[in-house]
């Protein structure tokens, strides 16, 4: 089965020559002072694990941005692909969605769908806060 082993916002990643996956800035809130909020850029950071059965096939991703009404405020789409590992392990992708300029008309908490083949596997929550002036 495909899984999530790890899902998360931050201000920057980075998958180093070695596969080492790199995580600077993990948040899951943003504060403003006035609407609507934008956020000039943050990375969706995945870790995705399948077995042996998975494998060697096309798998739907699918990620949506959820508002507390259940709105989508996007979604978007694609495919990966994993490598067969040897018996008796499992196969990790180190991915990263970068999300430039994301606007939130209000304040709330949003949640970051992941979908494996149509179905949710993760949720990722960010908190859109108003702070004083």
């Amino acid at each position: 089965m495909v899984q999530i082993a790890l899902a998360l916002l931050a201000d920057g990643a980075n998958i180093s020559r070695e596969g080492k996956l790199n995580i600077l800035g993990i948040f899951d809130r943003i504060s403003t002072q006035s609407l609507p909020a934008m956020h000039p850029q943050m990375q969706l950071i995945m870790i995705i694990e399948a077995d042996r059965g998975d494998a060697d096939r096309e798998h739907k991703l699918g990620i949506e941005l959820i508002d507390a009404d259940g709105g989508k405020l996007f979604s978007m789409t694609g495919s990966i692909k994993f490598s067969t590992p040897p018996p008796g392990e499992r196969v990790r992708i180190n991915h990263i969605i970068q999300l430039n300029n994301l606007r939130f008309e209000r304040i709330g908490i949003f949640e970051f769908k992941i979908l494996i083949n149509n179905e949710v596997r993760k949720s990722v929550l960010l908190h859109v806060v108003e702070v004083k002036k």
